[in-house]
């Protein structure tokens, strides 16, 4: 179903009003308090509404559009001026409550974000079901989840002369990236989507080129210096129950078709960021499988596998998403065919991470890593650093650079008590910024590292640890060691 055509014209009036109230993850957090800003997460309305009692703007927007509640139409008219409630209806922002026509609620999702990159913006799309029970169709439009959140905090944040979200959704990649590139196009399939999109553009007063088309149709031949991604990329049986999650395409089918389509988008140098899902098989490790999806030529590129479930809590936890009980009635009956089909595959689990990568000159080059443990920086803030740390290293001279050691290395000694005092078992390095990459050490590592200061080469450094410990053969397995420890920001080079 499409959207109301006065419905962009209202956002570029709504968003003044909005950004008045201060309608923003910081100042709703603040209002309601720790513990009851987390009922928005778990659809506990109760709390929210009663924290957020008044008149006052912030409180009623946070009525209106967080809590699903009634708002009596005057109030609700009060707040939202210059956007009459006759309007807001019309644009199908608002719809008049069955339970009281004196009072009006939410017909859509309006939800602030904070992102990394600091401010707030706004996105609208459809009513999520938290709140208030509301039932997703198969053009339903979800606003901003954990995906959208995860690939924004991976998207690197440098000028950009060009920007293209595929698979826009409600617009949170392409308003975010208009804030830092001098173009953004936004496709998707879904015309909804679309609507959603453009609504969301003019609620933040920013430019975005929205398109609609199946995958990378409507840019055909065109190339982007950032390349964003969050597709449907459930892996499941290629049929379409809902278009925000599934592709039509068989097991991880759309993650492939991006990952192999996205490098000929790709302007020189250009970057992708892209979400997605893989399985994972006896036969294949999932390492080599994602790394045949890319070209021989041309492409840097990071893989990183934040988790991976198995096939019964993955099913499980999507029939849950769309509010269906895998024990019972169609919820059973979707569960066992679909697990069927998993297992039909060798499915023995589905992996779920970032793929980034870099167009390059010369070779492709794949690194694929688990990257599981909790850490708090955005990586997007890591890739640029990372791309240039891999280009340094296909060319550099490693012998006869200087190593210097990063001032956020934290080393760990790890003992166990045994019978004649501590037995030292384990030697770690930590870099306490960026992913917190972990790196076991042997004792000649520790040794080498701590001469990493930057006044000697690395092949210096080597023959005094072979005169120091009365051993040869250092100098190759010194090179891997630094080597992987500059990938991960470690160590630099001088």
């Amino acid at each position: 179903m499409r959207l109301s055509p006065t419905l962009v014209p209202v956002c570029h009036r709504l968003g003044p009003v909005l950004a008045a109230a201060d309608f923003s993850e910081a100042a709703v957090r603040t209002l309601l308090g720790d513990e009851v800003f987390g009922c928005l997460s778990r659809g506990e309305p109760g709390p929210v509404e009663a924290a957020a009692a008044g008149d006052a703007p912030l409180p009623v927007l946070i009525r209106l559009f967080l809590a699903a509640a009634p708002v009596e139409r005057s109030r609700a008219g009060r707040v939202l001026t210059p956007v009459t409630v006759d309007e807001a209806i019309e644009a199908g922002l608002l719809e008049i409550d069955p339970d009281d026509p004196s009072a009006v609620r939410s017909a859509l999702g309006l939800r602030p974000l904070d992102p990394p990159a600091g401010g707030t913006q706004w996105f609208l799309s459809d009513l999520d079901g938290l709140m208030r029970p509301h039932p997703q169709d198969r053009e339903h439009v979800l606003g901003v989840g954990h995906a959208s959140q995860s690939l924004l905090r991976a998207t690197p944040r440098e000028p950009a002369g060009s920007v293209l979200d595929l698979g826009t959704g409600c617009g949170v990649h392409a308003c975010g990236a208009a804030r830092f590139a001098d173009r953004v196009v936004a496709t998707d399939i879904s015309d909804r989507a679309a609507g959603f999109a453009a609504a969301s553009a003019a609620l933040n007063g920013v430019e975005v080129d929205v398109r609609t088309g199946d995958w990378f149709a409507p840019v055909a031949g065109e190339r982007f210096d950032l390349l964003l991604a969050n597709p449907p990329f459930v892996v499941g049986e290629g049929r379409v129950d809902h278009t925000y999650r599934d592709s039509g395409l068989d097991l991880d089918g759309a993650t492939e078709l991006v990952v192999r389509s996205a490098p000929a988008h790709l302007a020189p140098g250009g970057t992708a960021a892209l979400l997605g899902a893989w399985v994972h098989r006896d036969d294949q490790a999932w390492q080599t499988r994602v790394a045949s999806w890319l070209p021989s030529e041309g492409i840097a590129a990071w893989v990183l596998q934040r988790d991976v479930a198995d096939p019964a809590l993955y099913v499980g936890t999507w029939l849950r998403d769309e509010g269906l009980n895998p024990r019972v009635g169609e919820g059973r009956a979707k569960s066992d065919r679909w697990l069927a089909h998993l297992d039909a595959a060798g499915v023995t689990g589905i992996g779920f991470g970032f793929v980034l990568l870099r167009a390059i000159d010369g070779p492709s080059e794949v690194v694929c890593e688990e990257l599981t443990q909790p850490f708090d920086d955005p990586l997007g803030e890591e890739v640029p650093g990372h791309f240039a740390r891999m280009a340094w290293l296909r060319d550099a001279d490693l012998g006869a650079a200087r190593p210097l050691l990063g001032s956020d290395v934290a080393l760990e000694r790890v003992s166990v008590s045994g019978d004649e005092g501590w037995n030292e078992v384990a030697v770690r390095v930590t870099r306490m910024s960026g992913p917190r990459w972990t790196h076991e050490l042997d004792d000649a590592g520790a040794r080498l590292l701590a001469g990493c200061l930057g006044g000697l080469s690395t092949d210096d450094l080597v023959e005094l640890l072979e005169a120091a410990t009365g051993t040869d053969g250092l100098r190759e397995p010194a090179h891997r060691l630094l080597a992987d420890l500059h990938r991960h920001g470690f160590v630099t080079f001088l």
